[in-house]
């Protein structure tokens, strides 16, 4: 018999089977599964009340907290399509995704009132707003009934989660997610990662971001306890951990480079993590090296895009490959790694012909399989342009071995081409960030009348640390080749501009060298 794919399968099998168990921790809340389950009911029940139909966009302005998390299962509940908004954009940004989206519902927190208040006014399509923290959605959920949700009357094709992509590479588009889609990459990242029902998963990531991860749906399906992070602050984190026994945390590189320089990181016992994840974002040896000192714990890499739910491959460990050294088990454990079930991955030219796996040979990651978007909302165009048959063209380059293993060189368009010499962004980055002075920085391509283009560095160093730009070339100089040294530094005393997920803004420091200059070759 088949039986419809979605969501609400992974919240319905926890309930059956560990219903008394603790399941969620949001602040000074906490739930039994029993009791998350019935108030995703009621919000379903009530939504449909309030007139949200099927297809319907209910939107979300939230931290991570359990009321975002409910509207996970709740609005995919009552047949409506959940949207949570990236909480660091510009007013203008979510008024214009809003109003591209056509949501009928916001649901937003406090801290977003005034942002609120604003779209109100800017956003005729928008019906209702439900304030999260002032007794309106709690009275909200008392209007719905706890009503089990017969789920062979879901259409898994249907969609039930859009995200819009953040923007760091141009206008937003929002990626449909549907149910099937979400119920594989769920099964996909519990088997992968999961190995019984005694974790502690830690919500890091946002869940406005690509999915949260496709945390919030595998650690529901294997019964773990779910820990929501409000806002990312390293001390809080590891108090978190401390107190709530967390075994397994995801984590961007920035996120990861802060709790590696918090004042605090020691004075809490985060023993009990067995696991760290990190993506978002091209990773080094040093900085998983770095992770698995401070947390004795094992760190890898993975990589995936909002347009693969996210998680397409990682860097576990692979019976076939054996690790040289421990240098070499680090280079393995910070690079893209190898697919995930469900997912199938190439690296190809122009011709979508696969490059030697040589790991040598430069070619783009083109992805197939369950985790595969459905498409951009209302973007019919811009979906074709990124799909050869059902292939996904990711836009990230890359190279591979004879074992699989994806290792990330740059986004097409962050690729430096210096007298004709391509050179990676990322490499330079990875080489800038091993030196112990520096905290975090960033590359990029700035034009030069003699070689086209040459590489320019953003570097932000450790609080009390002394690096000056002689210094760092002279570290550089043994470990990259002449041309791939930055020919110009920018040492900075504030952070670097990053999106909300933690990802730093190339395109908003590479613009200022190219305003007035045209466009570069690459995009």
């Amino acid at each position: 018999m088949i039986i419809p794919l979605t969501p609400i399968r992974c919240l319905y099998r926890a309930v059956d089977l560990y219903a008394r168990k603790e399941s969620l921790i949001s602040g000074e809340a906490r739930f039994t599964y029993a009791q998350f389950a019935e108030r995703c009911e009621r919000l379903a029940t009530a939504l449909a009340d309030e007139g949200m139909a099927a297809g319907d966009r209910v939107a979300y302005l939230s931290f991570n907290t359990h009321k975002l998390l409910e509207g996970y299962y709740g609005v995919v509940m009552a047949k409506a399509i959940v949207m949570p908004l990236n909480v660091r954009l510009t007013p203008i940004e979510s008024i214009q995704i809003l109003n591209h989206s056509g949501a009928r519902m916001l649901l937003y927190e406090n801290d977003f009132a005034p942002l609120a208040a604003q779209i109100h006014q800017a956003c005729p399509g928008i019906e209702k707003l439900v304030n999260l923290d002032n007794g309106e959605y709690e009275a909200l959920l008392d209007r719905g009934a706890p009503q089990p949700v017969d789920f062979l009357t879901v259409d898994e094709n249907s969609i039930a989660e859009l995200f819009y992509t953040s923007g760091s590479t141009g206008t937003p588009k929002g990626v449909m997610l549907s149910h099937r889609t979400l119920y594989l990459h769920a099964l996909s990242v519990f088997a992968t990662f999961i190995k019984d029902d005694t974790g502690v998963e830690l919500h890091t990531i946002p869940l406005f971001h690509a999915n949260g991860w496709g945390r919030p749906q595998a650690s529901t399906l294997a019964g773990l306890k779910q820990v929501m992070v409000r806002r990312f602050e390293p001390s809080g984190v590891m108090k978190l951990i401390q107190d709530e026994r967390a075994t397994s945390m995801s984590l961007v590189p920035t996120m990861a480079t802060a709790l590696l320089n918090c004042p605090d990181l020691g004075r809490y016992d985060t023993s009990s993590l067995q696991h760290i994840h990190v993506g978002g974002a091209a990773s080094s040896p040093e900085l998983i090296a770095a992770l698995e000192r401070a947390f004795k714990c094992l760190a890898v890499a993975g990589y995936g895009l909002t347009e693969t739910s996210p998680v397409a491959s990682d860097a576990r460990p692979k019976a076939t490959v054996v690790y040289a050294n421990e240098a070499d088990r680090y280079r393995r454990q910070s690079m893209a790694g190898w697919p995930m079930p469900g997912c199938e991955i190439r690296v190809v030219d122009a011709h979508m012909q696969d490059v030697p796996r040589d790991a040598q040979s430069v070619g783009e990651v083109v992805i197939r399989g369950d985790h595969v978007m459905d498409g951009y909302f209302k973007e019919p165009q811009a979906t074709a342009a990124v799909m050869s048959g059902a292939w996904f063209h990711s836009g990230d380059m890359a190279v591979w071995d004879e074992d699989g293993y994806i290792h990330i060189v740059d986004r097409k368009k962050d690729i430096i081409i210096s007298g004709g010499e391509n050179i990676s962004s990322i490499e330079v980055e990875k080489a800038i960030w091993a030196h112990d002075a520096v905290l975090e920085n960033c590359v990029v391509a700035a034009p030069d009348p003699k070689w086209g283009e040459v590489p320019v560095a953003f570097v932000v160093l450790k609080p009390g640390a002394s690096l000056d730009e002689a210094g760092l070339v002279e570290y550089l100089q043994r470990r990259l080749g002449k041309f791939k040294i930055p020919r110009l530094f920018h040492f900075r005393s504030e952070p670097l501009p990053k999106t909300g997920t933690g990802k730093i803004l190339k395109r908003e420091l590479r613009e200022q060298f190219w305003e007035g200059k045209g466009k570069r070759v690459q995009g």
